[in-house]
């Protein structure tokens, strides 16, 4: 029996669909791709992975806001 991880197919899609060459595209289209990018971002949060992103953006966002002051 084969498993697929929940993340993976969203991933295989927003990648797809920003490896299009740079065109006009409709706006149903572009909202496909936020929802996907959305939905991607949703599977991925409870994971480690998803924690280790929302680390290493916490302590760059912590690094900057200390630099400009």
């Amino acid at each position: 029996m084969m498993t697929i991880n929940v993340g993976v197919l969203p991933a295989i899609i927003v990648v797809m669909r920003l490896r299009r060459r740079t065109q006009t595209r409709s706006r149903v289209k572009e909202r496909n791709t936020a929802f996907f990018i959305l939905a991607l971002g949703i599977v991925i949060a409870p994971t480690p992975l998803g924690q280790g992103i929302f680390n290493a953006i916490k302590q760059l966002v912590s690094g900057v806001s200390q630099a400009d002051t």
